[in-house]
């Protein structure tokens, strides 16, 4: 797992560390939508970073749903990045907007318990790529702390999961778990 802040530099150490856990092929997991041209320019810019070889897997909710059946067969990946982890908490939000927050609680940790039994079963690596929100001020309306507490608390569950943990901070990385 590869936590940072925004434009911390996360997403390049991701895929160099990816690169490093498997001679096959790679799936590259992008769960950023298009919303408007800022976010447009992004995905373009993170669609031109990548090595042409890798795979790449559009998915903004449903993870464990549209990966499953990529992870077996002959063109199975070695390892497969998922970047990020907090847009694909704001999409299943946005996707389920509600005021009772207990319904959203639900949904995205259910999608995300899904997801994490994926990963756990199959015999691919995974990095994940997520923002560390605990840093951050708390926000003001009910929705943006909703987001916090949701992925503060999927992010504790895959780094409790994960073997390896960095935190990328001005584009260096410090190991902050191994089970070495």
């Amino acid at each position: 797992m590869v936590l940072g802040g925004v434009r911390s530099g996360k997403s390049a150490f991701a895929e160099s560390k990816i690169a490093t856990l498997s001679e096959g092929p790679i799936l590259y997991v992008a769960t950023g939508v298009a919303v408007d041209d800022e976010m447009t320019e992004r995905i373009r810019l993170h669609r031109k970073s990548r090595p042409q070889e890798w795979s790449t897997l559009e998915e903004p909710t449903k993870l464990a749903e549209k990966l499953a059946p990529m992870l077996t067969g002959a063109g199975a990946p070695g390892a497969v990045i998922i970047d990020s982890m907090d847009v694909w908490v704001a999409n299943l939000l946005m996707e389920n907007q509600s005021e009772n927050k207990h319904p959203l609680e639900e949904i995205v940790t259910t999608e995300a318990e899904q997801l994490l039994k994926l990963v756990v079963d199959s015999p691919q690596a995974f990095v994940f790529v997520s923002s560390e929100v605990g840093l951050s001020l708390v926000p003001t309306e009910p929705l943006g702390r909703h987001f916090q507490d949701l992925l503060g608390k999927i992010n504790q569950r895959i780094a409790a999961a994960a073997t390896e943990v960095f935190l990328v901070v001005a584009g260096l990385p410090t190991k902050i778990k191994s089970n070495d």
